[in-house]
């Protein structure tokens, strides 16, 4: 029977909300034996990455993230041709590329010691972002380099549909690569279904079995991160009827969730969650406001 990875893996896009922390505190939570695994809400995919299963089922409302993803898995069989076509934007715009050589002066080192790579990267970043807003493609290898020299390594717009995102201190370094490579030799040869779409029609594709397994991280209801801001009352209460539905056909779940955060408490999962197991996990989330912890409260709920 298919079981968990012993060696935890990170998802190459770093992304906002990423579970790398607390992987191994999940892994021991969750099934073994899994035959068709889906995730509603795969983000960076870093969960997906260390589950073994026969198929994967993976989805995401971000249409941009799941292009992301899908342009990974179809360059999964040929990483050098991938990197190529990484190299000759990196050069054209003049980005920082630790993973391969360093090209920041010295003396920028020494005048910005904390945001060179953000002084270094501004200009080309700012240039292949006007590219992408100009052309509206959203072309997905362009949108991952976005990522990853943006600011927190989220990808957002506007409401004129325009990426906005700022630079970051951040750099194309070797822990990028390395989890590029461990990305595509995951994928490969898998079967991995991906899609775009709402949870609730997600939900209405899982098939009944006892050896199929739903892992959720929805939008916190509560917190106040960027992609939480869509997530309202009702999509927690028509999520947490959708779960009660899985139950009731026998399939195993885990849900990821924070029941307070900055002294506010919902209430509603709260409630729910008194049916099922409830498991506490060890967080260490930091404030970037002012670099002291979260006053939080993360649960995992599993029905098993």
């Amino acid at each position: 029977m298919p079981t968990m990875t012993n060696n935890i893996s990170r998802s190459p896009l770093f992304y906002v909300g990423d579970k790398y922390k607390l992987m191994k505190q999940l892994i021991d939570l969750f099934p073994q034996g899994v035959d068709n695994f889906y995730e509603p809400f795969v983000g960076g995919g870093t969960v997906f990455l260390n589950i073994k299963a026969r198929r994967y089922f993976v989805n995401d409302i971000d249409q941009n993230l799941i292009s992301i993803h899908q342009y990974l898995v179809k360059n999964s069989n040929n990483p050098g041709y991938f990197f190529q076509n990484v190299e000759k934007i990196i050069y054209k715009y003049n980005l920082s590329r630790s993973f391969k050589e360093d090209v920041i002066p010295d003396s920028l080192k020494r005048e910005c010691k904390k945001t060179y790579f953000a002084r270094f990267n501004k200009g080309g970043y700012e240039k292949l972002r006007k590219r992408v807003n100009k052309r509206k493609d959203n072309d997905p290898l362009i949108l991952y380099i976005l990522l990853i020299y943006g600011f927190n390594r989220m990808l957002r717009f506007n409401g004129g549909g325009k990426f906005n995102l700022p630079v970051g201190n951040v750099d194309f370094n070797k822990n990028v690569a390395r989890a590029l490579y461990n990305y595509f030799g995951f994928v490969q040869n898998k079967e991995i279904i991906l899609s775009s779409v709402d949870f609730r029609k997600f939900f209405s594709k899982i098939k009944p079995s006892k050896d199929n397994f739903v892992y959720l991280d929805p939008p916190y209801l509560i917190a106040s991160s960027e992609y939480n801001k869509l997530w309202d009352y009702k999509s927690e209460s028509d999520l947490l009827h959708s779960v009660d539905c899985i139950n009731k056909m026998g399939i195993k779940f885990a849900l990821s969730n924070v029941t307070h955060y900055n002294g506010y408490k919902n209430e509603l999962l709260i409630q729910w969650m008194g049916k099922y197991k409830v498991h506490k996990m060890e967080s260490n989330y930091i404030n970037y406001h002012n670099n002291g912890k979260k006053k939080i409260k993360e649960v995992l709920v599993t029905n098993y």
